[in-house]
């Protein structure tokens, strides 16, 4: 049962303070969004901050000195406060700490929303730096959902739908290829779609995630047999992840917006010479947000 849930007439959502994690995601009492079952994966749509993704080694540097620290940062893992609540609007807050200081030493202050919307829900980041020098961070979705939803139809069955902002198909894409230890090389393979169409196939997954880099595409849709979309996740994000465990046949996919991502293999440099790694002067803020839209 989630901490919190917000509901309108056709839509109801779940949010957990710990991590600030949506839980849930109803439309007219059909369930979206993965349940979190450990047998695949025990998480349903955490928020990656500080980092996105992998530190090379698992440890990056700041001013000569080195950190340890695990994927995707640590604030999946804490309790975040309640900052403010309406009917439809929620708001969670995290701010740094002695603990986190220790592994991730600035000054911030993470704001996470969400917004029901009449068919889906709008998720949102503030990120503001509270300390007395430039932050570096990294901020990222993770939300995974049931492929296949429809009753009777296989994740075979089922299609990924690429396009841009303005719903024009992409033919082609551009990813870069994972590696070893969490980390991507510098080595990209080219896709191509049948008209933004990317079948999903047993094998779609076995080298790991999709890295979608540069803005290709705004829209990512997951389409059953008969070719609808069914859910549809809308970003202005420069990049995005297509993920599902490997050979694992999980019956779920996720969709990740990302501003940043995990290292390079070859990277040994600092943490503000990270590629797609964000900056925020003392007292800036940075604020975004993507839909998830339901059929």
């Amino acid at each position: 049962m989630a901490d919190i849930i917000l509901k309108n007439k056709n839509m109801e959502i779940g949010i957990n303070y710990h991590g600030a994690e949506l839980k849930s995601l109803k439309n007219n009492g059909t369930e979206y969004l993965w349940c979190g079952d450990p047998a695949f994966w025990n998480r349903s749509s955490p928020v990656l901050f500080p980092f996105v993704g992998g530190v090379k080694d698992g440890v990056y540097r700041h001013e000569g000195k080195e950190y340890r620290i695990g994927q995707h940062g640590f604030a999946r893992d804490r309790d975040f406060e309640l900052v403010s609540q309406t009917e439809d609007t929620v708001w969670f807050g995290l701010s740094d700490d002695e603990e986190s200081r220790k592994i991730y030493p600035f000054g911030f202050c993470l704001g996470i929303g969400y917004q029901l919307l009449e068919n889906g829900v709008k998720v949102m980041w503030k990120v503001t730096n509270y300390g007395d020098k430039t932050m570096y961070y990294a901020i990222g979705a993770h939300p995974a959902f049931y492929c296949p939803v429809k009753e009777g139809e296989k994740q075979t069955d089922c299609s990924l739908l690429f396009e841009t902002k303005d719903g024009k198909a992409v033919p082609q894409l551009t990813n870069r290829i994972f590696g070893q230890g969490g980390t991507v090389t510098d080595r990209c393979e080219t896709i191509e779609t049948e008209e933004g169409y990317l079948p999903i196939t047993d094998t779609l997954f076995d080298n790991d995630a999709k890295v979608l880099e540069n803005g290709q595409v705004q829209r990512v849709s997951l389409v059953d047999s008969e070719k609808k979309a069914y859910l549809t996740v809308e970003f202005d994000s420069p990049l995005v992840g297509i993920w599902s465990p490997p050979k694992k046949h999980a019956p779920f996919i996720c969709i990740e917006p990302w501003y940043g991502r995990c290292d390079s293999e070859s990277f040994a440099g600092e943490l503000k010479d990270r590629d797609w790694e964000q900056s925020l002067e003392p007292g800036e803020s940075f604020e975004a947000a993507y839909n998830i839209i339901v059929e």
